[in-house]
């Protein structure tokens, strides 16, 4: 499944099958070079301070879980894969959650990421707070989205009433591309 955002200057194409994101420039009258997305972003200052939070088992295995998700199989079709698991786990919840046990479940994974010796970057920790927070059948929406100059990609959760979940203020500059477990 491929989605694309158009910021004019730049088209940003993300495939969600294969996880590869393409930036593609308008014509322009001379030689361009197209902008590289960044998987990251400065916001959070991971790996300098100690996540809030308590220590929570269930954060712990949910991180476990995103990492085997993503490692079990062909590295190019990761990005199906936990698409596939976050979906799978917004389709068993049956509350909302509130904006506070959003939260919690983010500081939680924020804490057991502390302590995982594999990746966690934003999507990992929002992929597990999904996961976290379908154990105990709350719903939030995943979403994950780009912003343009640079171009970087982010994945975070909100609540259904649009509260995005121990995000800074500056997640709102990036335009969701993928939100999976929004109700019509």
């Amino acid at each position: 499944m491929r989605r694309s955002v158009d910021f004019g200057h730049v088209q940003v194409v993300v495939d969600y099958d294969t996880g590869r994101v393409r930036c593609l420039i308008p014509a322009a009258p001379g030689p361009t070079t197209a902008p590289t997305a960044s998987w990251g972003s400065a916001e959070h200052p991971a790996g300098l301070t100690r996540p809030r939070g308590a220590r929570s088992p269930a954060a712990a295995a949910a991180l476990a879980a995103v990492c085997a998700i993503k490692a079990a199989g062909d590295r190019g079709t990761a990005m199906r894969r936990l698409t596939g698991a976050i979906r799978a786990a917004a389709s068993f919840t049956t509350e909302p959650a509130t904006p506070e046990q959003a939260t919690a479940a983010v500081h939680a994974v924020r804490r057991a990421a502390w302590y995982s010796p594999a990746r966690t970057a934003c999507l990992e920790e929002s992929a597990a707070v999904v996961l976290l927070l379908a154990l105990r059948r709350r719903s939030v929406i995943w979403c994950h989205g780009v912003a343009p100059d640079p171009v970087r990609l982010h994945a975070w959760i909100t609540t259904h009433d649009g509260t995005a979940a121990a995000e800074p203020a500056s997640t709102g500059a990036y335009t969701p591309v993928l939100m999976i477990g929004e109700h019509p």
